[in-house]
């Protein structure tokens, strides 16, 4: 397994010259026509969806949209799947993803985080990036086929930090992965927020604009809800300190981030396997997140590439990134 180190990292992820930007990488993580391609290729996943509701406990539902596959064909494991913030089970870098493991014989479940893939009128209160009991809440509930299959989870961005806490506090809660997976993972939220406000505006006009619509249907899911304060700034920290204040039961910035930062020793001593794909171009990301780490103790594997962008990771426009076929490999490493 990869060390980590980005002077090896063109060994492992190399893409034509044309793909290496990381813009363009990022890009096409959110507007490639994978989706469109998967379902004329196999469709079998889709023809095997089934949207449905899990009881997240304490009142909570969550959304997500559930593949097993064929009656007559054991699966190999479970394989849960998290967006990242302002995604949903929709987006193409997890459909692309979902698709990929369901080929190689897994159940698939598609998990909405609360008020992400239109369901704001589910819960009254709003989403936040430290609600991790739900998630685990949502994952307990979910179909099992068999007992005996191992379920593993992966998230990208936002959602692969809280595949990786899924990884860290599941157990506790009796949610016990063979493996956790985050793939571009925000483990440092406070970074990312101040590098999507220092970084291209592409990318913060998307992110505040989908903030914005968040935020629109929040209010007219709750029309009771005073959301004015949250649609005045253009500075996602600004944005994010005035929510934290208001909006979550840490009451400011500081504790808000902390609650959701993850660390070094936290991912070392995790009681679960954990493995992160990261890119050192990632616009998003700083790569700066992951000084030191390398794959030792429950972080099994640690990829860091030199190209990739946020969530990329293509080498050819069409077929499976390098980042799914270098979960499949994960998936199927002995423990």
């Amino acid at each position: 397994m990869s060390t980590g180190r980005p002077d090896r990292a063109g060994d492992a992820f190399l893409p034509p010259r044309l793909l290496r930007h990381p813009q363009i990488q990022s890009i096409l993580a959110t507007k490639s026509p994978r989706r469109r391609r998967w379902l004329a290729r196999d469709g079998r996943m889709e023809a095997a969806c089934q949207p449905m509701l899990l009881d997240a406990g304490d009142g909570v539902r969550l959304a997500a949209y559930w593949s097993p596959q064929p009656p007559a064909a054991p699966p190999r494991g479970r394989v849960v799947l998290i967006h990242g913030w302002e995604g949903s089970h929709a987006s193409s870098y997890l459909y692309s993803m979902a698709c990929t493991v369901y080929a190689a014989g897994f159940d698939v479940l598609r998990l909405n985080l609360r008020d992400h893939g239109g369901t704001h009128h589910l819960n009254r209160e709003f989403f936040h990036s430290a609600r991790i009991a739900e998630v685990l809440g949502a994952i307990a509930a979910a179909p099992v086929r068999t007992a005996d299959a191992p379920l593993y989870v992966i998230g990208f961005s936002l959602g692969g930090n809280f595949a990786l806490r899924v990884g860290l506090h599941g157990p506790a809660a009796g949610v016990h992965p063979h493996l956790a997976i985050g793939i571009s993972p925000a483990i440092n939220p406070r970074a990312t927020m101040q590098a999507i406000d220092d970084g291209p505006t592409l990318f913060r006009w998307y992110f505040t604009g989908k903030w914005r619509k968040t935020v629109q249907a929040k209010k007219a899911a709750w029309p009771e809800l005073d959301v004015a304060h949250l649609l005045g700034e253009r500075s996602l920290v600004a944005i994010t300190r005035h929510f934290a204040e208001r909006h979550t039961e840490y009451g400011a910035l500081d504790p808000y981030f902390a609650a959701y930062t993850l660390g070094a020793a936290q991912l070392y001593a995790s009681p679960t396997p954990l493995a992160i794909i990261t890119a050192a171009d990632d616009p998003v990301i700083p790569v700066a997140d992951f000084a030191g780490l390398r794959a030792q103790g429950a972080l099994r594997s640690f990829d860091l590439t030199r190209y990739g962008g946020h969530c990329g990771f293509f080498d050819a426009i069409a077929g499976a990134t390098w980042a799914e076929r270098r979960v499949l490999q994960l998936l199927d490493a002995p423990r």
